[in-house]
């Protein structure tokens, strides 16, 4: 059995969809999931990145795109009254009821279904008593947790969400998961070299000379 590791913020449209997704692009696998809320705008944070909401065109693409993948996936899907918003109150609720499949998507379709404001107070109150969180959310440990997840992220190389780590590769967002299986079936072209070759290159900035 192979152990995955899903990295995810409620905020991202592509993780909703990867979350959707998963369990039909792994069908017939022996694999276990580790579901872990991480604060996406820390990645951001680090690398010195904007995210896709905060450049007009992009963000117009990207809910053009999300929605067409939804659409042609079958996946119920409509934008929030809100986007971008803050996730922090659903990540550490996630946290602080265990942050399984089932929590995840119930979070995930608070804010992906429906069309309301996934931030809306009295809406993550119902939320909150729906899903009887075994710690308080506002506890500082929960905090420390959804903090400790980003920061572990992060150091394991991270940029983006959803990601899947299994073993010691990274796969990056919802059209990754044929990738994901691929390497799962035991694809000969992870042992090939490829997956290292195709990193092991220079960068422009590198290369550049000293004027």
């Amino acid at each position: 059995m192979k152990q995955l590791t899903f990295y995810l913020d409620f905020i991202s449209p592509y993780a909703y969809l990867a979350f959707e997704k998963l369990p039909a692009a792994l069908q017939g696998l022996s694999y276990a999931v580790d579901y872990k809320p991480v604060l996406f705008a820390g990645f951001l944070k680090h690398h010195g990145q904007l995210g896709p909401a905060e450049i007009a065109p992009k963000r117009d693409w990207t809910y053009r795109q999300v929605l067409w993948t939804a659409h042609a996936a079958k996946i119920p899907m409509q934008m929030p009254a809100v986007h971008p918003f803050n996730p922090l109150a659903l990540l550490r609720l996630a946290v602080a009821c265990g942050a399984n499949r089932y929590v995840c998507e119930t979070i995930f379709r608070h804010v992906w279904q429906g069309g309301e404001d996934a931030a809306d107070a009295a809406r993550l109150a119902k939320l909150k008593e729906q899903l009887q969180p075994r710690r308080d959310p506002a506890d500082e440990a929960v905090k420390a947790e959804v903090k400790a997840n980003t920061d572990e992220a992060i150091a394991r190389g991270l940029f983006g969400v959803p990601t899947i780590a299994v073993d010691d590769k990274l796969f990056w967002g919802a059209d990754a998961l044929p990738m994901l299986r691929a390497y799962l079936d035991g694809d000969p072209w992870f042992t090939s070299g490829a997956w290292e070759a195709a990193a092991d290159r220079p960068g422009q900035q590198r290369n550049a000379e000293k004027k």
